[in-house]
């Protein structure tokens, strides 16, 4: 059963809201920029997304004051960028590009890095015809080799024109570019050619706008295509879903070439005549809490999004001795959204208790849930309801009919992502795709008119998770309560043990709770061994040299999985910065078993 309290919904104390009294204005310490941002206010009347074309969305923000605003590491205004000169560089880009010969449908691949060039191309590509592909930056694991690969595989998926990356990556994107044949630019080199005026010519809304890879799209890359109707739709419900008013303003980390950054925080902007301030995403790596700084800078910033672990690293990058009420304000951030991985509870409530001296409200977080092949979104909470959780019984979670009740049952809190965005309709089904009733836990489908036409020249790959009357199979495994959606885990991850299934997030969370170890370190899979047995292996990114010390929290580790899941499993410890990340920061556990089992994961020997 799924045990709920008040009225069906076990609260918990991030619903409470944090109460502040008397809260001065930022204190940022140093001087103001000598730039001026973008205003946040605009006389231009609002729009909500409601154009047929993302075309037509530029050349209307542009008739404001509003745009981007992009800022140094330290939270500077470096350039401010209204939506008039992006216009403006866009339109120039769009006559370069076909004064090069780029046509209609053709593709455009643009690394995506945070910055007014990749604006400029990215809309350059939307006035030409052409289609623009935002292609990831390199991360920290694999390094040169890995990221070389990575581009190579999109661009053979993409097939494009052109490919165009910031100088600094010349090297990597070119020798990517070179690779499959593809031409490659440095864009300020090509901002210097001429642009000879050019008829523009016009899309539909039915027309594909761009091509999004979903996380995790390197070995087999699946470009997820999207229409001008669709993004929009989704544009509007999104703002819809979040009230967007005439006071709100962005500020956003998340990177442009992952569709929460990309749709949500640049697209969306745009389309809603939104002014946004930027901070790179390598920046907000190394200075977590600049990303506060600048909320708590810019009084207007009322919206800003991060999956569950930006939270987490700011909760823990503040220390006890740091005088949160003198350095952050953070009462006037009116949605803090959440979402691109699971959502956790705990993290959300140390959240609070390291900000609400600041004034964050705990009312303020917004679940969501969405997925590419959605565009973005397909569930948002209602503003000003905050985080709630149902208590499910792990039996439910692990597919069993019923619990054994001879010892306690144990639960896991599942939390609340939210009612159906606008247009967008939600189905839960069992493996043979029949709709289950409330409550019941099985296979998460949506349709509606954001949903993706298909992956780009992958017939075989779109027929496999959409219907032909538009049904999208997620691959996420939820249930609806009360006409919201609680999303429990990835079907795909789902580990299966003597018929039973365990959520490889459960065993990881289960690691995070010991000393030393924190999310992102654990990576759980399933594996056979040569025995012909099922079984969970763990990897745990291990910091110590000590051989005893490694052979302790070996032991304690394996125990703690065991009191979990009741499953003896292998546990190897490896070195720090070992497991891999998709493109947006997220553990790939599809590839660190992949990784493990070629041997290109190499853990400790205990005995060395």
């Amino acid at each position: 059963m799924i045990h709920t309290e008040f009225n069906g919904t076990t609260r918990t104390p991030l619903q409470v809201l944090q109460k502040t009294e008397g809260k001065a204005m930022a204190r940022t310490g140093g001087e103001r920029d000598a730039l001026s941002p973008t205003p946040t206010a605009d006389t231009l009347p609002r729009r909500f997304a409601d154009f047929d074309t993302l075309r037509e969305a530029l050349d209307y923000a542009a008739s404001g004051v509003r745009g981007l605003n992009f800022h140094d590491p330290r939270g500077r205004l470096t350039r401010a960028y209204p939506f008039a000169e992006l216009r403006a560089d866009a339109v120039a880009a769009a006559y370069r590009l076909i004064a090069r010969g780029v046509k209609p449908g053709e593709r455009i691949a643009i690394i995506a890095e945070t910055g007014p060039e990749f604006a400029a191309l990215f809309f350059g590509s939307i006035y030409s015809g052409a289609w623009p592909v935002p292609l990831p930056l390199p991360t920290s694991f694999g390094g040169r080799d890995s990221y070389i690969d990575q581009l190579s595989v999109q661009l053979k998926s993409s097939d494009p024109k052109l490919l165009f990356y910031p100088a600094e990556l010349a090297s990597m994107a070119g020798g990517a570019g070179e690779s499959v044949g593809v031409t490659s630019v440095d864009w300020e080199s090509f901002a210097d050619l001429p642009a000879p005026e050019a008829a523009l010519p016009q899309a539909g809304p039915d027309d594909i706008a761009y091509l999004q890879y979903s996380s995790g799209s390197t070995r087999f890359p699946h470009g997820v295509a999207v229409t001008h109707r669709g993004l929009l739709n989704n544009l509007a419900a999104h703002s819809h879903g979040m009230e967007v008013t005439d006071t709100d303003r962005c500020v956003s980390w998340l990177p442009w070439y992952h569709d929460m950054g990309l749709v949500g925080c640049f697209l969306s902007p745009v389309a809603n005549q939104v002014s946004t301030d930027y901070l790179k995403t390598e920046d907000f790596a190394r200075r977590p809490l600049a990303w506060l700084d600048l909320i708590s800078r810019n009084q207007g910033t009322t919206l800003s999004y991060s999956p569950t672990f930006g939270y987490d690293i700011c909760a823990r990058r503040v220390s006890s001795q740091t005088q949160v009420a003198d350095r952050f304000d953070l009462s006037r951030w009116r949605v803090a959204g959440n979402g691109a991985d699971m959502i956790r509870p705990d993290v959300m409530q140390a959240f609070v208790d390291a900000f609400a001296d600041a004034g964050f409200q705990a009312t303020s977080f917004l679940p969501s849930y969405g997925l590419a092949e959605a565009t973005l979104a397909v569930s948002i909470m209602p503003p000003g309801e905050g985080i709630t959780v149902e208590l499910v019984e792990e039996t439910l979670l692990s597919g069993a009919s019923e619990g054994r009740r001879d010892r306690p049952q144990r639960y896991r809190a599942i939390v609340n992502c939210g009612k159906p965005v606008r247009d967008m309709e939600v189905q839960i089904r069992d493996e043979e795709g029949r709709p289950l009733p409330e409550r019941a836990i099985g296979k998460v489908h949506c349709r509606g008119p954001s949903v993706m036409v298909g992956y780009f020249h992958d017939e075989e790959a779109t027929a496999a998770c959409l219907s032909s009357d538009g049904w999208l199979d997620t691959g996420d495994m939820g249930y609806m309560s009360d006409g919201y959606i609680y999303i429990v885990g990835r079907a795909k991850d789902m580990i299966i043990i003597n018929g039973k299934n365990h959520w490889p997030q459960d065993i990881e969370w289960a690691v995070e709770q010991l000393p030393g170890f924190k999310a992102g370190d654990i990576a759980a899979f399933s594996i056979t061994t040569p025995g012909g047995e099922e079984m969970p292996a763990v990897l745990v990114q291990c910091r110590t040299s000590d051989l005893a010390e490694r052979e302790r929290l070996r032991h304690e580790i394996r125990e703690r999985v065991r009191s979990i899941t009741g499953m003896n499993c292998v546990i190897e410890l490896v070195p720090p910065r070992t497991l891999p990340r998709t493109s947006s920061g997220k553990l790939s556990r599809a590839k660190a078993r992949n990784l493990y089992l070629s041997g290109d994961i190499q853990p400790y020997d205990i005995a060395a």
